[in-house]
């Protein structure tokens, strides 16, 4: 089912994960590999894309990859949104139109929770405003000419302050970018590794979410084009493709930070919705539970894209798979708070993992399920503990949920069990997922029972069929490579570009050929 096989040499569909990074590989005979790897094993690997392609190749840690031995490499990573969510991004500085200083701090004031009497909001991602001295009229007449002297000090202070990557956006830059693109040639002379404009991040009207959009490319691009870099560094002469957030794959060099955003859960529904099309079915609930998360999404014969998102309360004016996760995933941490069990949303990720993993980590969903006998630790890969070749540890989660126990019958004077408090994190956490589920099928009128649910992601086959029946679904589709399906859905994923064009016009017939011709422009290489 792939697409662009090249049978001289070997292919490899990777998803990087929070947690676990899965392998696909098409050996020069066209079989099918599969392998899964930490993502974050200090002391083993420093990159687990090029560490698990050396071990399907035979080639010794740090070797050099033959070259025309790998010929197509795809990847989906979390790298970008791991940056945001943990605001470990680039120090970045906005340029912003005199007079607009604060405008994406105020944003479009949505309350999320309408009710709240304190308003936490997030941090910014930039560090500094600088306010150019210009303006630009709806119209295109220059009111205030862009004041370039004062401008490249503001940056030259900026960038010896530490700050080093830009995003400028203009008041009407998206139709008359002029101004953007000088204050863009003078920001790269001052030294600003990487510079975001709005006219090329998000064309579109509206302010705040092409400033936010911009500020987000400009605060990711830098983190991940070391990462891709890295990646390629080490693979040698072979054709690295990126996974993006609409769906579609983008050359390494033309991979940026808003583009990656949910550039994992997006091979994975591409990989979804083609396994159960080849079934017969296209009703479709996709349920990928990996370490850190699980990701679901609603198909009924076509994708659904969203072109407004807000990801950690920042919005983007991006077109993305519409994709909701929640934080359950393998790695959840499980815990007692003094009055109730939670789950999440905080996860043990791959360093130090679920206590079974032997590195001293706490109680998850993966712990659950070994007590209660879901998991097999000889049918699980062997990769755990200090040197990363142990088997899971179910003393380390027995002896987590003893203790457990005993701090609930301190508080409660009630004496659970350990396979009893088990059961009652994995109910917790199927209630999360199949309220996930609902936000985006029951809430939106769509009759979820008459959907098959496509289960996926290494903790998925753990959790599907008690899913499913908290949604009264009765077909559960679980494919072969269900376990690194994401890493398989970028090997049936296309290339393909999705780009915006901000167009007022009269939609009549009389602007037909205008609006043609910005069509046509948007197709253009």
């Amino acid at each position: 089912m792939a697409t662009g096989v090249d049978r001289d040499g070997w292919q490899f569909w990777v998803d990087r994960g929070g947690t676990f990074t899965d392998i696909v590989a098409r050996n020069p005979d066209g079989a099918l590999l599969a392998k899964k790897l930490l993502s974050e094993n200090p002391g083993q690997y420093d990159d687990a894309v090029s560490a698990g392609i050396r071990q399907f190749l035979g080639l010794a840690p740090g070797g050099d990859i033959p070259p025309g031995m790998v010929t197509d490499v795809r990847v989906g990573t979390t790298v970008a949104t791991n940056a945001l969510l943990e605001r470990k991004g680039e120090r970045t500085v906005l340029v912003v139109t005199r007079g607009f200083a604060d405008a994406l701090a105020i944003g479009d004031q949505t309350r999320p929770h309408l009710f709240a009497r304190r308003i936490d909001r997030p941090s910014p991602l930039y560090g500094r405003v600088i306010e150019a001295d210009e303006r630009l009229r709806a119209d295109g007449t220059v009111e205030r000419t862009l004041d370039e002297t004062a401008l490249a000090a503001a940056l030259r202070e900026a960038r010896a302050a530490g700050f080093a990557a830009a995003a400028i956006c203009f008041m009407h830059g998206f139709r008359f970018p002029e101004h953007e693109r000088r204050a863009a040639v003078l920001a790269r002379a001052a030294g600003f590794g990487h510079v975001s404009v709005s006219s090329a991040a998000s064309p579109l009207i509206r302010l705040v979410s092409r400033g936010q959009t911009t500020v987000v490319d400009a605060y990711l691009t830098p983190v991940l084009r070391r990462y891709v870099e890295n990646v390629c560094g080490a693979l040698g002469d072979a054709r690295v493709l990126f996974m993006q957030s609409s769906g579609g794959l983008s050359d390494a060099a033309a991979f940026q930070g808003k583009d990656a955003i949910l550039s994992g859960p997006a091979g994975g529904v591409v990989g979804a919705v083609a396994t159960a099309l080849g079934v017969g079915m296209d009703k479709l609930i996709t349920f990928d539970m990996g370490g850190t998360s699980t990701d679901v999404a609603h198909y009924d014969g076509a994708y659904e894209r969203r072109f407004d998102n807000v990801v950690a309360g920042v919005r983007l004016a991006l077109p993305m798979m519409d994709i909701h996760t929640v934080a359950a995933g393998g790695g959840s941490i499980c815990f007692f708070d003094g009055a109730r069990l939670r789950v999440g949303p905080e996860s043990a990720g791959a360093t130090p993992g679920p206590a079974c993993y032997g590195n001293g980590g706490p109680l998850t969903i993966t712990d659950c399920n070994l007590v209660v006998g879901k998991i097999q630790p000889d049918f699980f890969p062997r990769l755990f503990g200090r040197d990363g070749d142990a088997p899971l540890d179910r003393a380390a989660a027995e002896t987590g949920f003893q203790a457990l126990a005993r701090a609930v019958a301190e508080v409660t004077g009630s004496h659970a069990s350990i396979h009893e408090l088990a059961n009652g994190f994995l109910t917790i956490a199927v209630e999360n997922m199949a309220a996930a589920i609902k936000r985006i099928s029951v809430q939106r009128g769509h009759d979820v029972t008459r959907y098959g649910l496509v289960s996926f992601g290494g903790a998925g086959g753990q959790h599907a069929c008690l899913v499913a029946d908290a949604l009264q679904m009765d077909r559960v589709i679980i494919h072969p490579l269900a376990g690194v399906l994401s890493a398989y859905g970028m090997g049936l994923a296309q290339i393909r570009a999705v780009r915006e064009s901000a167009v007022e016009l009269p939609l009549d017939a009389a602007h037909w050929a205008d609006i043609a011709a910005v069509l046509a422009g948007c197709g253009d290489d």
